[in-house]
């Protein structure tokens, strides 16, 4: 019961992050891998995934960066082809620590920097380094939001263009992730029926989300998506250090 509880929550936080609450996803893998190996966590959630991403899409088919998009958007899908042949010799542990690294980097250079605060320009050398990085963190770990993030909080975008751009990117990079994922086996001897009911858990937290994203002020939406990020990241430095130990 426990378990299951812990699976609906994961489905809700899923949802409220393609709602708008970005960062929040990707703490789901985390908690569950505190009772199931984090690759069984990473299949089990991807249906969930993708259900909540095109939601999300609509939620958001008015709000978006049409130049983020252009570069995000290959560069993720080049991300998880890369991640997909690199999979099975690449040590979680390594992924876990570098993509926590990053979140970790942009927190406390947001937070300590002193500059003039400009906002940064949608650059496509960078956009495809953070959008690759973003595929490949994704694929394994469904953690990808902190180099996207890198990438796009420093251009200081109205919080529902941030938002969309987010969500539809990302609905691509999953829905790539789908055969890949088939491919590699980790889609075998899934709950499909556990599964619909956390996709229905899931839309509720969509929507949540972009009621939520929606109603908080502009300030305050980027705190809780800044701080969401810097708990991500720790959660990821913590369980990679522990995992390289072991």
């Amino acid at each position: 019961m426990n378990e299951t509880l812990l699976l609906v929550i994961a489905a809700l936080i899923v949802g409220l992050s393609k709602g708008g609450l970005a960062s929040a996803a990707a703490i789901a893998v985390p908690m569950l891998a505190l009772f199931m190996s984090p690759v069984k966590a990473a299949a089990t959630l991807l249906p969930v995934y993708i259900v909540t991403d095109w939601i999300g899409v609509w939620l958001y088919r008015h709000n978006y960066s049409k130049r983020n998009l252009a570069i995000l958007t290959p560069s993720i899908v080049l991300g998880v082809g890369i991640a997909t042949l690199i999979t099975p010799y690449t040590p979680e542990s390594v992924l876990l620590l570098f993509t926590g690294a990053i979140g970790l980097w942009y927190c406390l250079r947001t937070w300590f920097a002193r500059g003039s605060g400009e906002k940064a320009e949608p650059r496509v050398a960078p956009g495809v380094f953070w959008g690759a990085t973003t595929g490949i963190a994704s694929f394994i770990t469904h953690s990808g939001a902190p180099p996207a993030q890198a990438f796009l909080l420093p251009q200081q975008l109205p919080k529902l263009q941030f938002a969309g751009t987010i969500a539809i990117s990302f609905a691509v990079g999953n829905l790539v992730k789908l055969p890949a994922y088939y491919a590699i086996g980790q889609l075998d001897g899934l709950n499909w029926g556990l599964i619909a009911g956390l996709a229905v858990a899931g839309i509720i937290g969509t929507i949540a989300g972009r009621k939520l994203t929606a109603w908080l002020p502009e300030a305050l939406y980027m705190r809780i998506i800044q701080g969401f990020l810097f708990l991500l990241s720790v959660i990821l430095l913590f369980r990679g250090a522990r995992e390289f130990i072991a």
